[in-house]
């Protein structure tokens, strides 16, 4: 049983993870119905709750819950003293309480924006309350164990919403006026006229940083010659044709032996 319950916690935690942006550390609402269940049963929450969701959690209550134990008097004075170590969120009902359950259900509003687990005992006030809520977890102990409830009717009618394109989720909401913020899309004409954008510095090109090549000089234009005129031939002389008199001494210097 003890694996099961794991395993069921574990798919509805990965629920939550995915289609409401729930992330470590878990912020847990504990009101006074759950410490008290918790002192009958000897369940230590600050010890066996993480173990449970498998994660690091913040317990936190509200000023309403701890002025309602007070009131109760001394039959509940362990479940306040357990209450009392717990971080107290500010709620809107500081001078004037209201009963704890008014008051949970107000932290949460209408689509739960700062993603609480909600831990209270079978409370057909409450819980019915929680339901209407899409994308609240709802914890409650049973048989000495802590027990995740499955996700309400309102969450998977949400989801299935979302996956047809029919709502949108609060984190895209966020990233929508984000981008709209950057791009300037929800100012007037004049607000986007007067801003400008900023240039970003960009290094300079590396080719306008080379040495620039020295030009050559300009080579002489060829002479053309006209359509009657003909061109000149260069003729060369021979060897020997360039020096007849040295040929002609030599050879009436050298002796003849038919003579």
């Amino acid at each position: 049983m003890k694996i099961k319950r794991q395993k069921q916690a574990k798919k509805t935690i990965s629920f939550y993870k995915y289609n409401f942006s729930f992330r470590e550390p878990f912020q847990i609402l504990v009101d006074g119905t759950f410490c008290q269940a918790a002192l009958k049963n000897k369940i230590q929450i600050k010890e066996q709750m993480p173990k449970y969701l498998m994660g690091e959690i913040q317990l936190c209550t509200t000023n309403c819950a701890l002025k309602e134990l007070e009131t109760l008097g001394q039959q509940l004075y362990g479940a306040r003293i357990i209450l009392q170590r717990f971080q107290v969120r500010k709620c809107s009902h500081f001078k004037n309480p209201v009963p704890a359950s008014d008051c949970l259900l107000s932290m949460l509003e209408d689509t739960n924006p700062h993603h609480y687990f909600v831990a209270t005992q079978v409370n057909t006030e409450l819980t019915s309350g929680l339901k209407k809520i899409p994308g609240v977890p709802l914890l409650y102990i049973v048989l000495n164990t802590i027990v995740l409830d499955k996700p309400s009717q309102a969450s998977l009618d949400h989801v299935q919403a979302v996956q047809l394109g029919e709502l949108v989720t609060p984190a895209q909401k966020q990233s929508i006026c984000s981008l709209k913020e950057e791009q300037g899309v929800g100012l007037g004409d004049r607000e986007r006229r007067g801003k400008k954008r900023k240039r970003k510095q960009s290094n300079p090109n590396p080719l306008s940083c080379l040495k620039k090549k020295k030009k050559g000089l300009p080579t002489p234009p060829l002479k053309k010659t006209e359509p009657g005129e003909k061109k000149k031939r260069r003729r060369r002389a021979s060897p020997r044709l360039r020096s007849p008199s040295t040929s002609s001494a030599s050879w009436w210097a050298e002796p003849n032996p038919g003579w």
